[in-house]
């Protein structure tokens, strides 16, 4: 069965002069917000997690960097409602890495910021960062959403090129897994977000099984699939009993 039909959408883009175009040397367009982001500075890690330095989200996602080991730090929350339905994205054609492709509630990176770089009482540098881009990517109420209520599951490190493929982008991070649960209300920021919706455990088997078909409009996002095939369902049935899965010591590489 199809949940989703594929929409026909043109996404308005800026093109940028050669001199100024992150591909360096010939003309590509962008979207100007996106780009702006691009300046952003992540967090750079070593493979046990030590942070080592900061460089810009332009150039974490650089194929040239990251196959040359540049590696950086990244979050993934996962939010689910009191009926215990996962809520995903689908990110805005307006992005530079994975646009229009399905993949968990938020995805994006702590800043190096000495808010965000903090890693004691669990983490609460990369789950402030995760509060921040749920309240500018979803819309959620600020004041409503509290990071202590952002549990840490886990690490996972992998490494993926951009779709579509541009040899260009992709990315190599050590990504949080984070999860929170309640009913929230939202007013999505379409620059970012395409569109959202709630799934059943269920719905979601089936919506995966759906993009694996190869004539399927459905594009899941690398690291969403990972999660999905390795942990996500098993974690699922644990919602009232976190403590049990959380894994503070390893880091699952793939």
């Amino acid at each position: 069965m199809s949940f989703l039909k594929s929409l026909n959408e043109i996404s308005p883009k800026r093109t940028l002069t050669s001199e100024r175009d992150i591909l360096f040397g010939f003309e590509k367009t962008y979207d100007q917000t996106q780009l702006n982001l691009m300046s952003e500075n992540c967090i750079l890690v070593d493979e046990n997690d030590k942070q080592i330095g900061s460089e810009t989200k332009k150039n974490c996602h650089l194929i040239k960097n990251i196959n040359n080991g540049m590696l950086h730090r990244a979050f993934s929350v996962f939010l689910f409602d009191t009926n215990n339905r996962l809520l995903l994205h689908q990110r805005s054609l307006h992005k530079i890495t994975y646009p229009n492709h399905w993949t968990n509630t938020c995805c994006s990176h702590p800043l190096f910021t000495p808010d965000e770089i903090d890693t004691s009482n669990n983490h609460i540098g990369v789950r402030r960062a995760a509060k921040r881009r749920l309240v500018y990517e979803l819309g959620m109420n600020e004041s409503k959403l509290n990071e202590n209520e952002l549990n840490f599951i886990t690490r996972i490190q992998y490494k993926a090129e951009n779709v579509p493929r541009d040899g260009v982008f992709g990315e190599n991070e050590i990504d949080y897994v984070l999860f929170l649960k309640g009913d929230y209300e939202f007013n999505i920021n379409t620059n970012e977000v395409k569109m959202i919706k709630f799934f059943t455990m269920y719905e979601l088997k089936e919506f995966l099984n759906e993009a694996n078909n190869e004539n399927s409009s459905v594009q899941i996002t690398p690291w969403f699939k990972l999660i999905c095939d390795k942990f996500l369902f098993k974690w699922w049935t644990k919602l009232d009993d976190l403590k049990s899965i959380q894994d503070e010591k390893n880091i699952h590489k793939f």
